[in-house]
């Protein structure tokens, strides 16, 4: 018998562990009476996943899935309705302001509007500095400027370009200020929400390849959101597939690319494009029936069935979990 294929995770520290996160939010009920209960939008609804020093996680999923609002859980710009946030041991879903105020500093994000993430009305200098004024109130500002200057050459920004306003910039150079402005504190963890899908072509492979480079340089943990698969193969060590708020599938890169065993992810396989006209034309493309439930009142049992080529009655009885190694589990009652 073959041995179980070994994780490439082993020996590796573990610096974020999430705990069946959910995020859900009350709505207001559309009516005139006062007492009608508001509905709730499970928005993130029980992942678990972890995430080792030095990895990138890559998160996809379709719009409204709920990718934004997990990232959004783990820096706390969104308050966790239950579960766990652990870093490095201690949970951030149940620190007091001041911690969580102190874990910012370990914890950063990139959002994926480059020039809306940035203030019109502050020079780009001002902007990489904010951080470093806002947590190291004691530095003089020759440190500050000279800090600020290091940073911007190694994200390929001029120095000399340190005074000039946002709107003066590309949409590729403001993303190479916001990822700046989140490594100036010199965090552990880097969260990046679609940084690249505001961006054309080829400029997103320049700052995926400079948050590569990066990460190598600097040791950094990524947890990197996109919808492009393609860009996600590329820089993620492994893969968590989102799907109205569950995680559907999740594994180590190679293996999930390679042989996708949920029929979600098999669909979003067949849609990326293959470089080869020959292959491209004689692919079969995996089309999803229907449109994404609503998260206010989601399917019962498993939350694809509605749209799953491969359902039975038992998908709307019984709620799938996680099931398989490190190197490749599976959210499906009809998948081993």
């Amino acid at each position: 018998m073959s041995a179980a294929p070994q994780s490439s995770t082993v020996g590796k520290e573990l610096i974020l562990d999430i705990k069946d996160l959910k995020v859900h939010f009350n709505i207001a009920a559309k009516s005139a009476w006062p007492w009608a209960k508001p509905s709730k939008l499970k928005a993130v609804d029980g992942v678990n996943v972890r995430l080792f020093e030095g990895e990138t996680l890559g998160v996809v999923g379709e719009s409204g899935c709920g990718k934004s609002t997990f990232a959004r859980a783990i820096v706390g710009l969104v308050e966790a309705t239950e579960g766990e946030v652990l870093w490095l041991g201690q949970d951030l879903t149940r620190m007091q302001a001041v911690q969580k105020r102190e874990k910012r500093k370990e914890i950063q994000m990139i959002f994926q509007d480059p020039l809306a993430s940035l203030n019109p009305r502050m020079s780009v200098g001002d902007i990489i500095a904010e951080p470093l004024v806002t947590f190291y109130p004691k530095l003089s500002k020759a440190e500050v400027k000279a800090k600020v200057k290091a940073m911007m050459d190694k994200v390929g920004l001029l120095p000399n370009v340190i005074n000039r306003y946002p709107h003066e910039f590309s949409g590729g150079q403001c993303q190479r200020i916001g990822i700046a402005r989140a490594l100036i504190l010199n965090p552990k963890m880097i969260i990046c929400d679609e940084p690249v899908s505001a961006l054309d072509v080829s400029i997103q492979a320049q700052v995926v390849n400079l948050l590569k480079e990066l990460q190598n340089e600097l040791g950094l943990s990524l947890v990197f959101i996109a919808h492009d698969l393609s860009v996600v193969k590329h820089i993620s060590d492994r893969v968590l597939v989102m799907y109205l708020g569950n995680a559907v599938e999740l594994g180590e890169s190679d293996a999930l690319f390679s042989n996708p065993k949920h029929p979600y992810t098999k669909a979003l396989m067949s849609a990326v494009p293959i470089p080869d006209p020959r292959k491209e034309r004689a692919k079969k493309i995996q089309m999803l029936e229907g449109d994404l439930p609503s998260p206010i009142n989601p399917p019962s049992g498993c939350v694809f069935r509605t749209r799953c080529p491969i359902a039975t009655a038992q998908c709307a009885e019984q709620k799938p979990q996680l099931k398989g190694s490190d190197v490749h589990s599976v959210s499906c009652l009809l998948v081993d």
